[in-house]
């Protein structure tokens, strides 16, 4: 699952990246390069599972994120940036809030102003998307009538309709067979995204960070479908990534905070993509595993491995919380919390599984 980091010029999108995954990415003649990283998923659960198991390894979940160039009209003529932006399947749009004249910028510092005129753009591309293949379905539909082709002619026109009052995709409702009819077009406003503001460092940046979507009035679009907002202080967030555990512990909380603004804003794009963790554990490694909220136990047990899936008998199940509480899996089995779910459990945020298996 990759999240696509996107931004108008000089919102520090670029370095939130940097800081996000520890990447360096080489430096390239071509401003539109696309670049990968990966961050880790910051989960006190696990960590407080590992410290009662001590386990050799620690595995954390982790987000792929790819960096792409300055967004705008121009950018996404562009093939090999819109094939980049239509690969991921989430968006975080990062929003400049900060103030510095050494850093130059467009007019005033507008935040919803600059999140309507990126929505417009992808808007823009969809219904251009749209046009195009209505006039090849109605062409085909006039050579031979198709049942499977009306339904996406309609499904097209309807979404036309939607975008044209100016509303992203994302808010269109639609069925589980609208949204497979819809998969294959990857259209950009149907994204789910998670709008960043980057605010100004300041002495009380804790309650900073949370006024922040109020005080910008962001409220309206992050509470729409498939939406959300956060905020981080890219400058602050620099600093702590230099610093020892030990030492960001005391910075954080010089300013109030008990945790940065990168672990919410990675923990909210995990849940922006509807991905939740359970977690295997054990003397040689305590893991979290991400699977897709609603994922039942043999699909979950074929994210460790598809033999499991294949051989699944039973998962052995306790919250995570119970387990800690218990001691150990010893324990919980004495106390008769420890459950035995079928294949169709539906695996819940926080479980730890142990998978009974034939194989």
């Amino acid at each position: 699952m990759k999240t696509g980091i996107i931004g108008l010029p000089q919102v520090g999108k670029s370095s939130l990246f940097r800081i996000l995954t520890k990447a360096h990415p080489s430096a390239s003649t071509n401003p539109r390069d696309a670049h990968v990283g990966v961050a880790k998923v910051p989960d006190d659960r696990l960590d407080r599972l590992a410290a009662q198991y001590n386990p050799k390894k620690l595995t954390h979940a982790s987000v792929d994120y790819v960096d792409l160039g300055a967004i705008g009209q121009e950018a996404l003529k562009e093939s090999a940036y819109l094939g980049h932006l239509r690969q991921v399947d989430a968006i975080i749009h990062v929003v400049r809030a900060f103030e510095d004249d050494s850093i130059p910028h467009v007019g005033t510092i507008d935040p919803l102003r600059d999140i309507k005129n990126v929505e417009f753009d992808l808007m823009v591309s969809d219904l251009g998307q749209i046009e195009k293949r209505m006039e090849r379905v109605e062409k085909d539909l006039k050579k031979m009538r198709s049942a499977d082709l009306e339904k996406e002619f309609e499904l097209l026109k309807r979404a036309k309709a939607h975008l044209e009052t100016e509303c992203p995709l994302r808010e269109l409702e639609m069925t589980p067979e609208d949204k497979k009819r819809f998969r294959g077009f990857m259209f950009l406003s149907e994204k789910p995204v998670l709008y960043v503001l980057n605010i100004s460092e300041s002495s009380e940046l804790g309650k900073g960070l949370e006024s922040a979507v109020e005080k910008y009035k962001l409220g309206e679009v992050a509470s729409k479908p498939n939406s959300g907002a956060t905020a981080i202080c890219g400058k602050v967030e620099a600093e702590l990534s230099e610093m020892s555990d030990t030492d960001a512990a005391e910075f954080l909380s010089s300013y109030g905070l008990t945790e940065s603004g990168l672990t919410r804003l990675i923990r909210k794009s995990y849940e922006l993509l509807g991905l939740i963790s359970f977690f295997t554990i054990g003397e040689d490694e305590c893991r979290a595993w991400t699977i897709p909220v609603n994922t039942r136990a043999a699909q979950a047990a074929g994210a460790i491995h598809s033999d499991l899936e294949k051989h699944f008998i039973r998962a052995e199940t306790i919250r995570w919380d119970q387990l800690l509480e218990a001691g150990s899996e010893a324990a919980a089995r004495a106390k008769g919390i420890l459950r035995l779910e079928g294949k169709d459990y539906i695996v819940q945020d926080g479980d730890v599984l142990h998978i009974r298996h034939s194989g």
